[in-house]
């Protein structure tokens, strides 16, 4: 990792920060590298039981630093996909919907382009009142090419969607939660952003992690497959000591004391 995002972990809950202020968090190569580096390193973190991701200064972000990009794009080329079919510049946004624990994206100020894409990949986005938005992209001429169209399918209507796209137009937070890129609004969205991760935190880590596994298939798999992995998921955690503790606590109306 690098200057360009931190990580806190603190009672299982990793708030992730974008640091670069100073650019509203616009996206250059470090950048990339920064958020595919905190994304590789908490896929292996067993302690961190939900994430925070959010902006510092101004904005959530504003989309890729187009000055220091040299093709005016995300930098595709020929890079090696890795085993979830991303490159880094899709990793940075698919990355986040597959970790194993539940993602909340914070947004203030603007998330536009690129930085919609990133904001797209958490499983809940809070947003702030007067945040806006835009599918930038071709605006500068280029197609959305960081792992936006695969999530946004499963959150929007194909026809709102294409107008987005194509007219590359500003829109804010209420038309942002209308058409379902954000989940709720909040007038401090990194506050509610940790108070729902506090609650989800609280919960048995392995049935949230099955949980998430099982809500990313239902977005592509066919119903089939859904059933059998509902069982199988189901399979992992009943009858095992976190499960067992649920109920123990909820009965004796005490914190449950969960193992990652």
């Amino acid at each position: 990792m690098n200057d360009r995002v931190s990580i806190t972990v603190t009672d299982h809950i990793a708030d992730v920060r974008l640091t670069r202020p100073d650019k509203m968090n616009a996206i250059d190569p470090a950048m990339f590298e920064g958020i595919g580096a905190a994304i590789d390193q908490l896929a292996t973190r067993k302690d961190v039981r939900c994430v925070v991701l959010s902006g510092e200064g101004r904005a959530f972000c504003a989309g890729l630093d187009m000055a220091s990009m040299a093709a005016g794009g995300s930098g595709l080329a020929l890079d090696p996909r890795n085993d979830q079919g991303s490159i880094l510049p899709q990793h940075v946004t698919w990355g986040w919907r597959n970790l194993p624990m539940p993602v909340i994206a914070a947004v203030h100020g603007v998330a536009m382009g690129g930085g919609f894409q990133i904001m797209s990949g958490a499983d809940i986005r809070i947003a702030a009142p007067d945040a806006r938005f835009a599918i930038r992209e071709t605006y500068w001429g280029l197609v959305p090419d960081m792992a936006g169209f695969p999530i946004w399918r499963g959150l929007v209507r194909d026809d709102v969607l294409r107008e987005l796209v194509y007219t590359a137009r500003e829109f804010d937070a209420a038309e942002a939660l209308q058409h379902g890129f954000v989940t709720r609004l909040a007038d401090d969205p990194h506050a509610a952003a940790m108070e729902l991760a506090t609650l989800i935190a609280g919960r048995s880590p392995h049935a949230i992690r099955g949980a998430k596994r099982l809500c990313n298939l239902a977005h592509d798999a066919d119903p089939r497959a859904m059933l059998v992995a509902e069982t199988e998921e189901q399979l992992k955690v009943i009858g095992k000591p976190n499960m067992m503790e649920a109920v123990a606590a909820n009965m004796g109306k005490r914190p449950a004391v969960f193992v990652d």
